[in-house]
This record gives C-alpha cells, structure tokens and sequence, in this order.
C-alpha cells in the first residue's frame, strides 16, 4: 500500500532523485528520464480514455495498460539486485504476450494498408498517435538506460544499496513499450474506421508534381 501524506518533500532540490531501491541518482539519469517518459505516455492515454470517445472494449484495454505502465516505471527505477528484502515488482512476459493478442483482436478486422497515414481524423485516433509516440520515446529511453547500465543484477549477495555498480536494467520494459507503440497505432487506425477511415499520407503534400524535363 502507498501512503502519500505529503507531496513536496524538498529532497530533490539539488539535483538529485531516490530510484526504487532509495539510492539516490541524477535527475538527468537515463534510468529515471525512461521512467519519466513512461508516466507521460501514461498521461497521454489518460486524454485518450476520458476525451477520445474511445469504444468500451478500446477503453477497457487502455485502462489495464494504465496500469501496467505504472509497474513499468516502477521496475525501471528499481535497478536489478541479486537479492531484496521486498521482491520489486517486474514486467512479466505475459503482459507482454497480452499485448499481443490484442494487436491481433483490433487488428483482425481492420483494412489492409498501403500507405502511411496521420495522426489525426477522430479525437480518439489524434490521442492515440500522441500517446504512441511519447511511448516510442520511452521505450527509446529504457534502450539507453540500458546501454548504459545492461541487463544484470549488482554482484552476488549484494542489493542494489550496498553495490558498487548499479544494478542493471529489466529488458522487458523496453519490449513493453515496442509492443504497446504498435498496439497504440492499431488502435488509433481503429478509432477512425467508423469515421471514413484512416488520414491518408499523401507524398509531397497532395501538390501537382512538376515535370523532370520542365523548363523555367
């Protein structure tokens, strides 16, 4: 259970941040700038399911997401130990695979496509595209995290406080948000279909193309 009495605490004002395990770490961390832009993908799809007039099915969905990404943020500021006094929470593979069988539900009945599209069209779709490329970010983010700090735990008998090399960083965050980017798209494609369908690209913005052999 979390209890928050209070929410200014003053314990940031030099720069620094507490990650999961309390250890304390720079505000510019790739750790915590991934986790950061996990809970602003979250925000977005709160536009998405309060604004978008999104399906009951679509909002169900992105309400459980909701709450996934929360666990995802708290996974990423929790680095990777050999042993816990309180096992952290993890992305687990089966949320993973739960998002996958949901690009293939919202998908099955969507139109084949043949063109790039925009973001836009209904309400939905616009919050739905805002909120994919903000989880693009993120997911951009736990890579670096990542690359900086690897995959393993703190040494052998040591939690993540007492290691000298911070623990690493649980990969299935960053297959997390791939996977959400992608459902995020099918369902933007889906809040259009009864609106006249996706907001085609068009190359060169729609212009009459000029003639190669044209003289000025």
């Amino acid at each position: 259970m979390v209890t928050l009495s209070r929410i200014y605490t003053r314990t940031g004002d030099q720069g620094t941040t507490a990650l999961g395990d309390f250890s304390r770490t720079s505000k510019n961390d790739p750790r915590l700038i991934a986790y950061a832009d996990t809970d602003e993908a979250n925000a977005a799809l709160g536009l998405a399911v309060t604004l978008g007039g999104l399906p009951a099915d679509v909002q169900a969905c992105l309400q459980r997401v909701q709450n996934d990404l929360f666990d995802v943020g708290a996974d990423l500021c929790n680095p990777l130990a050999a042993t816990y006094e309180y096992p952290p929470l993890r992305v687990k593979q089966q949320w993973i695979d739960e998002l996958e069988r949901d690009c293939d539900t919202f998908n099955e009945d969507l139109p084949a496509l043949r063109s790039f599209i925009l973001p836009g069209g209904t309400p939905g779709s616009a919050y739905l595209h805002l909120a994919r490329t903000v989880t693009r970010r993120a997911e951009r983010g736990a890579w670096a995290a990542i690359e900086m700090y690897g995959t393993q735990p703190a040494a052998d008998g040591e939690t993540a406080q007492e290691a000298q090399r911070p623990g690493g960083v649980n990969p299935l965050t960053a297959t997390y948000l791939n996977r959400l980017s992608d459902l995020l798209f099918i369902l933007g494609r889906a809040a259009n279909q009864d609106a006249g369908g996706d907001v085609l690209w068009q190359p060169g913005g729609g212009r009459p193309t000029e003639s190669t052999d044209s003289q000025e």
